[in-house]
């Protein structure tokens, strides 16, 4: 499996939020949502569900919540398995990132995409093969 693109948590909360502060990051998540190759992981799909159903000012319910995982199941979604977790430890050892981190990096790595989608790195940073791009940097002055 290959693609250009692999999606970070943030992506999809913000394709569902319907927290007003934020509805310019959620156009620009929609808007790569429908128009990009992308992938995501088993990890992504957790934290979606946890940070939806938890965090949002206006939490999805749960049943909300898997309609969506039913939704984003269609695209391809890396399987958290040991080999990449030990990936994920020797990434975030390497670039000083945390786990949860590392296993993003790994997962997108593990589908050879070459740009990541994340607001929670460094834009412009390059994890081996993968280079991270937070597409919400124009907006922060707009949506806060």
């Amino acid at each position: 499996m290959s693609v250009d693109v692999f999606l970070d948590t943030n992506i999809l909360v913000y394709a569902v939020t319907s927290d007003d502060p934020a509805q310019a990051k959620r156009q620009k998540a929609v808007e790569i949502i429908e128009t990009e190759d992308f992938a995501i992981s088993a990890q992504v799909l957790q934290e979606f569900y946890v940070t939806v159903t938890r965090k949002l000012a206006e939490p999805l319910t749960p049943a909300q919540a898997l309609t969506w995982i039913e939704v984003l199941e269609v695209f391809p979604c890396v399987a958290i398995e040991a080999s990449l977790v030990k990936i994920a430890i020797e990434t975030s050892v390497r670039y000083q990132t945390s786990y949860w981190d590392g296993a993003i990096v790994a997962a997108a790595q593990s589908v050879s995409a070459s740009r990541l989608y994340s607001e929670d790195l460094n834009h412009g940073q390059w994890y081996g093969s993968v280079e991270v791009l937070n597409p919400f940097l124009d907006l922060d002055s707009v949506s806060t």
